[in-house]
């Protein structure tokens, strides 16, 4: 049985993206190995080197392909849905990149360590970042309504889901009881250990300049998105 909609670019960002995920899991799965070898700080580069380049070939291939394939749905006429888009999107980006994260210790400007964290977007959710891309392939599914994005989300979402077994995974590895205890007063859904009294959330703890860097960003990226899709349109790729 033949499926007209199955261009071969549904297929090469599915194996782009098992290749993104292999390189960035693998490289968390390994990190106390080689920080052992090379460093804290050399590790980190090294896993920006990988992730990075992948990201942006990923990000531009998404971008050029986004209208593939049998187009399910189409919203973009009706009212109020860009500016959901857009809403749905800023949040996404809050739990995507969550406060709880200290960018010098991501440049390696700091030592880069393994830290247990239970404040801020934690009580909201265990895994922000997963939450993040959930919310975001919802946005965009939205709005494209493409099968291409129906596939992209359907990658992204399983290895999201994969890195909530393997980081906590790794984090009990790491803090064995510890985080067995953090465990116990946090959720992987969204407000579920609030909802169940398991946890309390502290709107102050959000008061933080590193969220506002990320309003910052958002709207740095609502200002260059149209100059990020020209862009990468002049690839052929």
């Amino acid at each position: 049985m033949t499926l007209p909609w199955l261009t071969s670019s549904h297929l090469i960002m599915l194996a782009l993206l098992a290749g993104f995920a292999i390189a960035h899991s693998g490289l968390a799965s390994l990190r106390s190995r080689v920080e052992a070898v090379i460093g804290a700080r050399l590790y980190r580069v090294l896993f920006a080197l990988v992730s990075i380049p992948f990201a942006t070939v990923l990000i531009i291939y998404f971008i050029n392909h986004r209208y593939d394939g049998a187009q399910m749905w189409n919203l973009q006429g009706v009212p109020g849905m860009q500016s959901l888009v857009w809403i749905l999107s800023a949040v996404s980006f809050i739990f995507l990149y969550p406060a709880t994260f200290n960018l010098l210790e991501i440049a390696a400007i700091q030592k880069p360590q393994v830290h247990l964290y239970e404040t801020g977007i934690i009580r909201i959710t265990r895994h922000p970042q997963m939450v993040g891309q959930v919310i975001w392939c919802v946005a965009h599914a939205l709005w494209l309504g493409t099968t291409f994005m129906l596939v992209t989300c359907l990658g992204l979402i399983a290895h999201h889901l994969f890195g909530v077994w393997h980081g906590d995974r790794r984090l009990l590895a790491r803090y064995g009881d510890a985080f067995t205890a953090v465990k116990e007063r946090t959720s992987v859904i969204p407000f579920l250990a609030i909802a169940q009294g398991r946890q309390t959330l502290k709107p102050l703890e959000f008061l933080r300049p590193s969220y506002a860097g990320i309003a910052i960003f958002i709207g740095l990226l609502w200002w260059a998105h149209p100059l990020l899709i020209t862009s990468t349109s002049r690839l052929s790729w």
